[in-house]
């Protein structure tokens, strides 16, 4: 016979053991719930990487070689009101404009925009004659000056010549950031047809006390073949000596009237678009 109480002590036993059983399935729900929870909510979704604002300003792309419509128009066949004499910004500049063309006067010297730029999109034609004549470096001869830093040739110079057909040093024909890149290829068209040049220009970068904090890059389209690729330039171009760096905040466009004895360049459709 049973004691009186034996079964106390086994009713709290299986109590016991039931509370644990109960306790521990209760536990690993949660934790499994925990784990739902925390694994949904790590899930990545395709919003995460989604960027709304700001949104880009609308452009419309120019058509039949017509500049974009947020382009500054510097040379559209008409007249030189963008321009002035690179020897004295308060003279206009002087070279000739007839049928919509632009044509060299070597004997008024280089042209700069009014303006001045930092970084920008540029875009200009440009013919050397068919009747051309010399070799080397003086044969259709003339340079863009990405950024004009002072009257003459000072500056940033993407060199223009006819290369189609002649030969002269690599780091000087036409596509080259003059004495300092070669170009990638020579795109070159013939005397007589219009070349093209597209230019990304990225302006250096200067501190306060005048030391360089980031250099100048060129990215540059010659007749839609990339000739010069996020080139660094190491300075101002220069005909002789090294390249070097001197500060500048804004600088103008120039055009160069060469000293060669060669017929004279022509240019058209020159626009540029300003750049951040």
């Amino acid at each position: 016979m049973e004691k009186p109480g034996a079964k106390w002590p086994r009713f709290r036993c299986m109590l016991f053991l039931t509370m644990r059983t109960l306790i521990a399935a209760f536990l690993t729900l949660g934790s499994l719930f925990m784990v739902s929870v925390l694994t949904h909510a790590q899930q990545p979704k395709p919003e995460d990487t989604e960027v709304w604002q700001p949104e880009p300003k609308v452009v419309t792309p120019g058509e039949c070689g017509k500049p974009p419509s947020d382009a500054i128009i510097l040379f559209d066949g008409k007249n030189l009101d963008e321009w002035v004499s690179a020897q004295d910004r308060a003279q206009p500049a002087k070279w000739t404009v007839s049928d919509g063309i632009l044509t060299v006067s070597k004997s008024t010297g280089n042209i700069e925009t009014r303006r001045t730029f930092h970084n920008y999109q540029f875009h200009m034609e440009w013919r050397v004659p068919e009747s051309i004549t010399g070799s080397g470096q003086a044969r259709g001869n003339s340079g863009l000056f990405l950024a004009s830093t002072g009257p003459g040739d000072a500056g940033y110079e993407l060199q223009v010549l006819d290369s189609y057909n002649n030969k002269t040093y690599v780091n000087g024909m036409a596509g080259s950031i003059y004495k300092q890149s070669i170009p990638l290829a020579n795109p070159m068209r013939k005397p007589g047809e219009w070349n093209v040049y597209d230019v990304i220009w990225t302006a250096p970068v200067f501190n306060d006390d005048g030391s360089l904090k980031t250099p100048a890059y060129v990215t540059a389209f010659l007749n839609g073949v990339l000739v010069d690729n996020h080139f660094e330039l190491k300075g101002e171009t220069r005909y002789i000596g090294q390249p070097f760096y001197k500060k500048f905040d804004g600088a103008p466009i120039k055009l160069q009237a060469h000293g060669d004895k060669s017929e004279p360049l022509s240019f058209r459709n020159i626009w540029v678009r300003e750049l951040p």
